[in-house]
């Protein structure tokens, strides 16, 4: 077993943002052009290919799916070149693709990778998330307090009104109970139809993005791969499963889940350091999009580190042909 000594993330960290280029890139013809799937495909292939490019032995520990429900990039797909540190990584080669398909802002390609056994192996549930940004006590705000206690203890903390709070919610007809909610306090909401890592993510820089909170229920290997950014940005995440019948408790119990009512931390979810690598699709608060003109393509890619807290934007410009 290679040992978590052995995971040079500096060394490995520009390798991880070509990973995320290539698959961002791949999707350029298909940006607006209404076909989920294709958009999808793309960014898989590309990012296989350019995954295994890299001196790692990788496993893919948040995927496209399962095994028999993926042809690529599933859950437990081996990666790499099988000569370096073994590693865990995380992965969704598009997060928004009906965002990609009608050209919405903020569809990315995600990717992080840490030192192998460092990432939580969530299974395809859904997952109560509450996030914050950094520079806030732990436990301001909790999964047992209301959204309007939420609102209202992050106001505190922060030294103003509920009025000056923004919460971001995936707008979904299971939070409308919760969207109401959140209006009766007076907070805003920015609301998203897709995307909640780049949603979580947004809070990590409120005074960029806007965004104060992120809260509601999304998939749990999005919030594994929003808590490795946040690992590296700064910020809190709370998360818990939430499970709708006997099939996925058995998913969580195959993952080797065993308390099915767990509060997961951010350092619960991402035990070790990480790097983290996300490529605009389309253009959003956090990075542009692709950008397209004769005989180029330039792609933006934010690319971190949590063992230094570096973060670094980067403009590759690339000629096509």
């Amino acid at each position: 077993m290679t040992k978590a000594a052995d995971f040079n993330d500096r060394s490995l960290s520009l390798g991880l943002a070509r990973v995320s280029e290539a698959a961002a890139i791949a999707c350029t013809p298909l940006i607006g052009r209404g076909d989920e799937k294709a958009a999808d495909q793309a960014a898989v292939d590309a990012m296989r290919t350019q995954l295994n490019k890299l001196d790692i032995a990788g496993v893919v520990v948040i995927g496209e799916g399962e095994r028999d429900e993926a042809p690529m990039l599933f859950i437990g797909e081996e990666v790499g070149s099988g000569n370096g540190p073994g590693v865990d990584i995380a992965l969704d080669p598009l997060e928004g693709t009906t965002l990609t398909a009608k050209d919405m802002p903020n569809a990315l390609a995600v990717i992080a990778m840490g030192p192998r056994g460092s990432m939580l192996h969530a299974p395809d549930v859904y997952m109560d998330k509450l996030a914050i940004g950094p520079g806030y006590a732990e436990g301001v705000v909790t999964l047992e307090m209301s959204p309007t206690d939420r609102v209202a203890a992050l106001a505190a903390a922060k030294g103003c009104t509920a009025r000056d709070i923004t919460v971001c919610v995936l707008e979904r007809p299971r939070h409308e109970d919760m969207i109401a909610e959140l209006r009766k306090t007076g907070a805003a909401i920015r609301l998203i139809t897709d995307g909640d890592v780049a949603g979580v993510m947004h809070c990590a820089e409120p005074a960029v993005t806007g965004i104060d909170m992120y809260m509601g229920s999304g998939g749990a290997p999005e919030g594994v791969l929003a808590a490795a950014a946040l690992k590296c940005m700064g910020g809190q995440i709370l998360g818990r499963l939430l499970f709708r019948n006997d099939d996925e408790r058995g998913r969580a119990s195959k993952a080797g889940i065993t308390d099915f009512d767990r509060v997961y931390t951010r350092d619960d979810l991402v035990t070790g350091d990480v790097i983290f690598a996300a490529t605009g699709v389309t253009d959003g608060s956090l990075v542009s999009g692709i950008k397209r003109e004769v005989g180029y393509v330039t792609a933006e890619t934010i690319l971190m580190r949590s063992k230094t807290g570096s973060v670094r934007r980067m403009i590759y410009r690339n000629p096509v042909s």
